[in-house]
């Protein structure tokens, strides 16, 4: 399935609030992330504003998993917003076992991730120093997912391993990554 190999996931925290609730950043402005394979990467201001404008449908799922959807954009049970500190989601969580679960867990504090994946409309490069950089600069947001276990507890994470940057074995490398670890090709 080629629509997928340019899906990309990062992590960030999360907490529950009163009424079957969850809110978090999916994403921090100007927060670099960890070394992502050779290359640092961070998210501008206004990256998800074209996104949520369009009001793309926008899942919001258990550790990026179709089966377990929590909510959606579309559904009005997902609330989306950019402000000064990045991407806020509230997230009314679907009375499902995997909602209640997942409800339960944040509460006690055993899952803080969330994450979010995307596909790169506009980025930049700078190959100056090591490691490279990477500035996502316009993003179609595809989901907000919770997590237990965000590849990194920094702001930006990434969810896969990019060794170089040709973009053939970029994708070819996600594939993969996708096969193995999440099954969903």
């Amino acid at each position: 399935m080629e629509g997928h190999a340019d899906i990309e996931r990062r992590a960030l925290e999360l907490r529950a609030v009163e009424g079957g609730r969850i809110e978090g950043y999916a994403a921090v402005f100007k927060s670099p992330s960890h070394d992502l394979g050779g290359f640092v990467e961070t998210i501008a201001p206004g990256a998800f504003a074209a996104s949520l404008k369009r009001g793309d449908d926008v899942l919001a799922l258990f550790h990026h998993d179709t089966r377990a959807v929590l909510g959606r954009s579309t559904a009005g049970t997902l609330r989306l917003k950019e402000d000064r500190k990045g991407l806020f989601f509230s997230l009314d969580v679907a009375n499902t076992s995997a909602g209640r679960d997942v409800l339960e867990s944040v509460g006690r504090g055993d899952i803080t991730g969330a994450s979010f994946g995307f596909r790169a409309i506009r980025d930049r490069w700078s190959h100056k120093g090591s490691p490279a950089k990477r500035e996502l600069l316009e993003v179609k947001l595809l989901d907000v997912t919770i997590t237990p276990s965000p590849a990194y507890p920094a702001t930006v994470v990434a969810r896969r391993s990019l060794d170089k940057f040709d973009e053939t074995d970029r994708r070819a490398r996600y594939l993969d990554h996708l096969r193995g670890y999440h099954g969903i090709l």
